[in-house]
């Protein structure tokens, strides 16, 4: 990408705006899990119905929520985990690879990304769904577990601003160790902007479905990536590898670069819907809440139709 300044940061989303999205069911599939709560148990746990499990209590888990006789017991602290009939667990896959930190007229494609996994994991645990996330550089390097105590929202959000884009991080290799890691049926949300090895990618977003995994894809893409409207001799710079450089004429490889563009993106998605996942285009230039409201309002219409 040319080596451009970055914008100046946009303001902060309010989480205020999210209050109207209401309780809106983020995939429809997993509603089958409601209806079948009438006959068994739902595999998904909260804090309402009936005793599942103790696990150790981690950072945003409610105190309130601490068994104090299992501390008396152990000297370790033990949070008490419940069936529930709608719980949905979802992790978020934030890649981090070094293409995602292209900013030209808007926030860098990172930046973007996080605001739409930060508002994505609001939205979740407001209604008590669990979410958690993987960390990777090239490989999966950390697992937040899946949580839906409202404390956990902060501990997520601080892995999003931990992380920095950089290098080669393989995307399919960290889907491939995370449907392998991942045993419980979820939701996998994928926030990318899919620049990886396209039959390598499919393979492992395979690998999820194969598990039984429900996917969303959110395509990150910048505007100049989608028009490649840069004007005169420029220089790019490749960001996943360090000090590598090209000059070349936008305007002589403007046809060839979009119709190369077009096919992969228009490849992903086709190959995406085909396995029954989820794809949605979400670019930096488009506004965080107006993406998450025409996703949710299209999986609502689907699920009523």
């Amino acid at each position: 990408m040319p080596s451009t300044p970055p914008p100046p940061p946009d303001p902060d989303l309010d989480p205020s705006a999210l209050d109207r999205f209401g309780r809106l069911e983020l995939l429809a599939r997993l509603v089958v899990e409601g209806v079948m709560s009438g006959l068994h148990r739902s595999p998904f746990k909260g804090f309402s119905v009936e005793f599942a499990e103790h696990r150790p209590y981690g950072p945003g888990d409610e105190i309130r929520h601490i068994d104090w006789r299992a501390f008396g017991k152990t000297d370790r602290y033990y949070v008490r985990e419940y069936e529930e009939e709608t719980n949905l667990k979802a992790y978020l896959v934030l890649d981090t690879s070094g293409s995602m930190a292209f900013a030209g007229r808007t926030a860098s494609k990172l930046e973007h990304a996080r605001r739409l996994a930060a508002s994505l994991a609001y939205l979740m645990i407001r209604q008590r769904d669990a979410v958690g996330m993987a960390t990777f550089d090239g490989e999966v390097r950390s697992m937040l577990p899946a949580r839906s105590a409202p404390g956990h929202l902060s501990v997520l959000c601080r892995a999003m601003e931990r992380a920095r884009a950089g290098g080669e991080a393989p995307l399919h290799r960290v889907l491939h160790a995370m449907a392998e890691r991942i045993r419980r049926r979820g939701l996998i949300v994928v926030l990318s902007d899919g620049f990886d090895d396209l039959d390598a990618l499919t393979r492992s977003l395979r690998h999820l479905r194969h598990r039984h995994h429900e996917v969303l894809f959110l395509h990150v893409l910048a505007p100049e990536e989608r028009t490649f409207d840069f004007r005169g001799p420029a220089r790019f710079l490749d960001l996943e590898a360090a000090g590598r450089t090209l000059r070349v004429d936008p305007d002589a490889l403007r046809a060839a670069y979009l119709e190369r563009f077009d096919a992969h993106r228009l490849q992903l998605r086709e190959r995406l819907l085909g396995m029954a996942a989820d794809y949605h285009l979400a670019p930096t230039d488009a506004p965080t809440d107006r993406i998450l409201l025409d996703y949710l309002a299209r999986r609502t219409g689907r699920a009523r139709s």
